[in-house]
């Protein structure tokens, strides 16, 4: 996963970077909470490689160090991301109750489809957005809700027991409700 590369920092995006800098400084994990606050503010929930250069310049931390935490945890994205954020859990118990199948259903019907999707199921972190960017559905490796297997989380909300028919029905909710 490489960060959007063609993305300029408008004057807001840069003073949004700033506000976030200066209001986390010299706080333990300070880094961690600049990153979250600039993502939770982008429109597409993700970090530009311009985003992670400018936090690097403002923090004088060096811009691997800023790209290393980016790309270590699991909650930043570098790629912009879907009004609807969709995770499968492929962990042992949600596998073993179709996960896989859920998930490959679940690109199919979204025009995902293919065999990209059949090659990457098994991956912890998927992560396909619609051309539409309506939906974006990703992976996880585990939600460690395995009594209820198989998981899916649909825009921060866990649904439990899910089959095809659930997850259809929550994303034609998804679907009326953009509209």
């Amino acid at each position: 996963m490489r960060p959007c590369a063609d993305h300029v920092l408008d004057a807001r995006e840069k003073t949004l970077i700033e506000q976030a800098v200066a209001a986390h400084a010299g706080r333990a994990g300070a880094l961690l909470s600049i990153l979250e606050s600039i993502q939770s503010a982008n429109t597409h929930k993700f970090l530009s490689a311009a985003a992670l250069r400018y936090v690097a310049e403002k923090t004088g931390t060096p811009p691997a160090t800023v790209y290393s935490t980016a790309t270590f945890f699991a909650l930043f994205n570098l790629d912009p991301q879907g009004d609807n954020v969709v995770c499968v859990c492929r962990g042992t118990a949600c596998h073993t109750r179709n996960s896989r199948d859920l998930l490959t259903k679940l690109c199919m019907d979204l025009g995902l489809g293919g065999q990209d999707v059949q090659d990457l199921s098994d991956a912890d972190k998927l992560s396909l957005t619609t051309a539409d960017r309506k939906f974006t559905i990703r992976t996880v490796a585990c939600f460690g809700q395995c009594a209820l297997a198989p998981v899916v989380e649909i825009n921060h909300h866990i649904l439990s027991h899910v089959n095809e028919r659930t997850l259809q029905r929550e994303l034609k909710t998804l679907t009326q409700e953009r509209k």
